[in-house]
């Protein structure tokens, strides 16, 4: 930066912070002359000093300008953020309406599981086992329910009664 054509800028050349510094240094001295005249050279002293000042400027290792882009860019995106490149919104509300049926269940107090006597094991402790859960035989249970339910159901009675 600095340099145009054949023609380059006295002392320069320049970095882009420095052109800034440079400018807007030009213009707040040349509009505000009333009221920094009294004070001789010292307000050019000082802008010359921030225009060397800035040579280096980084911030967070980065060009100023990248930097306060990055700011911007941060403070202007939405709070939401993005998905895919499109602004995240949340779905609108909608009505929930849960449906239930209720059904008479079929005879299963029939088919639950009734405690029957196991005979003493010898050599067994005393009370380890009073009686085991049997199922209740297939006849005595509804053939109601889902279809698997009754398709084990006479495959069960189909084997006993082949038995």
């Amino acid at each position: 930066m600095g340099k145009l054509g054949d023609w380059t800028i006295w002392f320069g050349p320049y970095t882009p912070a420095q052109l800034v510094v440079i400018g807007g240094g030009a213009f707040a001295l040349i509009k505000g002359y009333d009221w920094w005249s009294w004070a001789g050279p010292i307000p050019v002293g000082l802008w010359v000093g921030a225009v060397w000042a800035v040579r280096g400027a980084q911030i967070a290792g980065q060009n100023p300008f990248t930097a306060a882009f990055g700011a911007l860019s941060l403070v202007m995106r939405h709070p939401a953020g993005r998905i895919g490149g499109r602004v995240a919104r949340e779905k609108a509300p909608g009505v929930l309406r849960p449906r239930f049926v209720i059904q008479c269940a079929p005879a299963l107090a029939a088919a639950a599981p009734v405690p029957v006597p196991v005979p003493a094991v010898p050599g067994a402790r005393a009370g380890a086992r009073v009686g085991a859960l049997k199922p209740v035989p297939v006849a005595a249970r509804a053939a109601g329910g889902s279809g698997l339910a009754r398709l084990l159901a006479h495959a069960e009675q189909t084997e006993r009664s082949a038995a």
